[in-house]
């Protein structure tokens, strides 16, 4: 799905501003709220947009350590141990991946104490070979939309139509 110089314009204004309504989205765009409406569907219909909610910080949830684990599962075992990280609530996201491990989950705690017992959790799931932990020391760059939204909609503004 291609994404215009409009649409990269309606998602940075969503990032910015997430609370604002529809129709001053369209006002401040300067389009009819129908035409937004209908963009901000096929933008959703087509996974360009995954969700609305907040963004909730883990570490005012009581969990500010974060670490990133490299698991190593046995061969055929792979969506077996990949269900078991689900029911994990500390992994708050996992992937497939290539090089040293087949899958790799971010992982938060309350303490290093928390974190190894999370990680003596995964080591006991059927299938799991190993674990290899890299415990964050500071965030350096936040997770962030904005710029590739930016790069995606001057690459659109220069494409022909």
């Amino acid at each position: 799905m291609a994404v215009d110089a409009l649409d990269a314009r309606i998602l940075r204004l969503l990032l910015e501003q997430p609370r604002t309504s529809v129709r001053e989205y369209a006002r401040l765009l300067g389009i009819a709220r129908g035409t937004l409406q209908a963009r901000l569907d096929r933008l959703e219909r087509d996974g360009v947009i995954t969700g609305t909610g907040p963004r909730l910080s883990p570490g005012a949830l009581g969990h500010p350590v974060l670490a990133f684990v490299h698991i190593e599962v046995t061969q055929g075992h792979l969506d077996t141990v990949a269900d078991g990280l689900g029911g994990v609530p500390e992994i708050i996201e996992a992937f497939s991946i290539t090089g040293g491990g087949d899958l790799m989950a971010r992982v938060v705690a309350r303490d290093a104490a928390h974190l190894e017992d999370v990680i003596q959790r995964l080591v006991q799931l059927p299938g799991v070979v190993r674990t290899r932990t890299e415990m964050v020391l500071r965030e350096r760059v936040p997770y962030r939309m904005v710029p590739l939204v930016d790069a995606v909609g001057r690459a659109a503004g220069r494409r022909p139509v």
